[in-house]
């Protein structure tokens, strides 16, 4: 009867409940991969990769890049 038990509650857990070893891979995923900063999007560089070379001079994007600055 005390393994029924053991079996009832089992099932009872919340669909969320995490284990001791799910618990362990996320530890062992974050020391691997550690934790990402996500970069703020450069307007000045998204230009350059979205127009070709040249397109632009030097002075025409310091001007845009300030107008996008505000």
């Amino acid at each position: 009867m005390n393994a029924e038990v053991n079996v009832v509650s089992e099932r009872t857990l919340h669909p969320m409940a995490v284990n001791g070893e799910s618990l362990q891979m996320v530890a062992h995923f974050l020391r691997s991969n550690g934790t990402r900063q996500i970069r703020v999007p450069d307007p000045r560089r998204m230009m350059i990769e979205r127009y070709p070379a040249d397109l632009f001079s030097e002075d025409e994007l310091e001007a845009l890049w300030a107008v996008m600055e505000g």
